[in-house]
């Protein structure tokens, strides 16, 4: 264990380098001035979308793809990650959160659109993603291949870890569950769904995270009224230590930067390459609807989950911070339960069920580990989706018995891997999710970079049909995009009907 920890963090010190950091904020600012800022322009149409559409034998609607979206951007990101980043980026880290939440809409647009674009039909399901995106807007087999099997990797091996590792963590520190028995439990109830595929993942996704959001989200307005005397103090603590401009943290700026876009990139997953499979899923008439979409869904998971964190445990003074640089905390909260938390310098779901119990007495441990398990739950599910549309593309030209094959090896592959990562580290867990989630970046970024030009005409093309009062309806040829001959399949479709 101890060499494997040593490969994952030297991978992760060149994966999450400043150039990667500075590539995503670089990426999401130009995408969001090629497309004048829609994440501001077109915010209505963005909710409007969300409800519009219905599945069919093929694909899912755009609600049930916004949620298995959703289940894979919120999750340990929005709990434990918002604290791990605040715990060594200090409150000012959030701001980087929002910033990279609001310029990432953007790419996620541009991503999302393009798994529409290019998606295919395999086994009568569509399928899509960066690797079908790459390839056929691209023309490179052998790039969208390295992207496949770093997502098979990263999806079906190394993610699902850091999700249920903060499960067991949260059972154990509420109740003393044992982090094996709550593997077990999380194995076989992911079994169950995702033997079912895509169809049962987006059912259960639709049902569970617009839930447990709506209700996570209205347990921090209780801790914000409660606390409402607090709001100005916070804001001004959150800014002026997101630019340095606070005594106490203005020495680690840098870190508020850093872990501000690394935790921020990890929970919603803009640009990431991840969302892309389960838009590319959707039935609609045009790809910018679902691109739209899933632009949203970045808001909906760091402006509104992380941020309900964040000032969760912001307002309540349930948080440290550690200077990484100097070995020694900036700032430890003034109960006993984080004075202990730092002895042993532990950061995780702890904060978050500490701020809540603040109000809610006991109550606020399990209210917290219950919403980490359903929101880090789906979560997995999501990757095992992603990870299957990647076994797809790869043993695409195979029959389909041998793709039933393989995917019932990932299937089992995943359970496995899920079941060891509750007994592993946190730390070790963290840090291999890391090196999934920088891959995925580094690739995926550098494509939509390449491939932006039609990105951008699906956008042009719908405002332009909007305009003119239609109902946007897509024609790949009508605007130069070669390759997308499932429009041709999806129209002849519509004729029938």
């Amino acid at each position: 264990m101890d060499i494997i920890n040593s490969v994952i963090d030297f991978l992760n010190g060149i994966i999450w380098s400043n150039a990667l950091i500075v590539l995503c904020l670089v990426t999401g600012l130009y995408f969001s001035v090629r497309t004048k800022f829609l994440q501001v322009r077109l915010i209505k149409p963005m909710v409007k979308l969300m409800f519009e559409g219905k599945d069919s034998k093929q694909g899912i609607s755009s609600f049930q793809a916004l949620c298995t979206a959703l289940a894979g951007r919120v999750g340990t990101g929005n709990i434990a990650g918002t604290a791990t980043a605040i715990y060594f980026g200090g409150p000012g880290a959030l701001v980087w959160m929002w910033i990279i939440a609001f310029l990432g809409a953007a790419s996620a647009y541009m991503e999302a659109a393009l798994a529409q674009v290019w998606k295919t039909e395999i086994d009568g399901q569509y399928r899509g993603g960066p690797a079908y995106y790459i390839e056929k807007g691209m023309g490179s087999r052998w790039y969208a291949m390295v992207f496949s099997i770093s997502t098979l990797l990263a999806c079906g091996l190394l993610l699902p870890g850091v999700q249920a590792n903060s499960i067991a963590n949260a059972f154990n520190n509420v109740a003393g569950v044992p982090n094996l028995a709550s593997g077990v439990v999380i194995a076989a109830i992911l079994g169950l769904i995702i033997f079912g595929g895509i169809r049962r993942i987006a059912k259960v996704a639709e049902i569970i995270v617009p839930f447990m959001a709506i209700i996570y989200i209205l347990m921090a307005f209780v801790i914000l009224f409660v606390n409402f005397d607090k709001l100005g103090e916070v804001f001004v603590l959150i800014f002026s230590s997101a630019f340095g401009a606070d005594a106490t943290y203005g020495g680690i700026i840098g870190s508020a930067v850093a872990w501000g876009v690394k935790r921020g990139i990890y929970s919603n997953e803009a640009g990431q390459g991840s969302a892309p499979h389960a838009a590319a899923a959707a039935e609609v008439s045009h790809p910018a609807k679902q691109g739209l979409v899933q632009a949203f869904s970045v808001y909906i998971d760091t402006l509104f989950v992380c941020s309900a964190t964040g000032f969760m445990i912001l307002m309540t003074d349930c948080f440290n911070v550690f200077n990484e640089g100097t070995g020694k905390f900036l700032h430890v909260g003034a109960s006993a339960e984080m004075q202990a938390l730092a002895e042993t310098q532990t950061v995780g779901p702890q904060f978050t069920q500490e701020a809540v119990s603040t109000v809610t007495g006991s109550f606020g441990g399990w209210f917290v580990a219950i919403c980490l398990a359903f929101f880090a739950f789906t979560t997995i599910m999501a990757y095992y989706y992603q990870a299957e549309s990647n076994v797809a593309y790869i043993f695409r030209h195979q029959d389909s018995k041998m793709r039933r094959t393989v995917t019932l090896i990932l299937r089992l592959a995943m359970i496995v891997a899920v079941l060891y990562s509750t007994v592993a580290t946190a730390t070790a867990a963290w840090n291999a999710g890391d090196v999934g989630v920088g891959l995925m970046a580094w690739i995926n970024i550098i494509a939509l970079w390449i491939l932006q030009k039609p990105a951008l005409a699906t956008l042009k093309d719908y405002e332009a049909q909007r305009k003119a009062g239609l109902d946007p309806v897509f024609d790949p040829e009508k605007i130069g995009i070669k390759n997308a001959e499932i429009w041709t399949k999806i129209a002849q479709r519509n004729k029938i009907k």
